[in-house]
């Protein structure tokens, strides 16, 4: 089979809900073609029929297309991933796991630095989180995740600029988890300026849900005290999606 007729093959799978069939083809043309053909293959699909795929993962058994996707098809997909309304955040974390940390993390600041530069990067990250706020914020403040560590005040921006680039408290062996704690230590310690971005985002959300809000972001963006920010990076904000990307999940 073609190039073209995979990926047509594949993208009617995808339409059709049938997410195994769509995976067990590209699966076959690596195993036919080789992991290059695969590539090629994948650079071709829409980041929302690549997130399809991924956002299945099963740790009981591997996938290739979480083994084989670029840091740049990565972050496009994981941006677009809030369209499927998973307010348990579970399919994120298990996709972004099973990337970032694919080879014991050793592209893991690759694979954040390029969801960090696309729109909507920082608000991913922030959902990726969404569990776990008060841990990430005594570790903000302390360098900790134990929040008796942390005194109950929130760290302003300039605060946590002098607390992100202090001197780690903890040895990067100890949150070796290939899951949310190394996520933040790996984020802090070797992208400060896009944990802050995260953090930023991750408590406006957390201040909209406590006001009735839920996840309607916009919904702060006339209050100053959450105010979205320029920074380095680029703007805090959601994803801007396209039309064809809204449609198509």
């Amino acid at each position: 089979m073609n190039q073209l007729a995979l990926i047509a093959k594949t993208q009617a799978l995808i339409a059709a809900g049938d997410i195994s069939g769509a995976e067990a083809a590209l699966s076959e043309l690596a195993d036919a073609e080789g992991d290059g053909a695969l590539m090629l293959v994948l650079e071709q699909l829409p980041p929302k029929d690549v997130l399809a795929v991924m956002r299945e993962y099963d740790d009981s058994k591997g996938s290739i297309i979480n083994m084989m996707v670029t840091p740049a098809q990565f972050a496009h997909a994981v941006v677009i991933e809030k369209q499927y309304k998973d307010l348990t955040r579970t399919h994120l974390r298990g996709m972004m796991n099973s990337v970032i940390f694919r080879d014991n993390g050793a592209q893991a600041v690759e694979f954040l630095t390029a969801i960090g530069d696309l729109e909507g990067g920082s608000e991913a990250l922030a959902d990726y989180f969404t569990e776990r706020w008060s841990r990430i914020e005594a570790f903000a403040r302390s360098g900790l995740f134990d929040t008796v560590e942390d005194d109950g005040e929130v760290l302003t921006e300039d605060e946590l600029y002098g607390n992100t680039y202090a001197k780690p408290r903890l040895d990067e062996d100890e949150v070796c988890d290939q899951d949310w704690m190394q996520m933040a230590f790996t984020l802090r310690y070797q992208l400060p300026d896009l944990f802050i971005e995260m953090l930023l985002v991750l408590r406006a959300k957390a201040r909209a849900f406590e006001r009735g809000t839920g996840e309607e972001f916009e919904a702060l963006e006339d209050d100053d005290r959450f105010e979205t920010k320029d920074t380095d990076r680029g703007k805090a904000t959601p994803a801007a999606l396209e039309a064809d990307e809204e449609s198509a999940i």
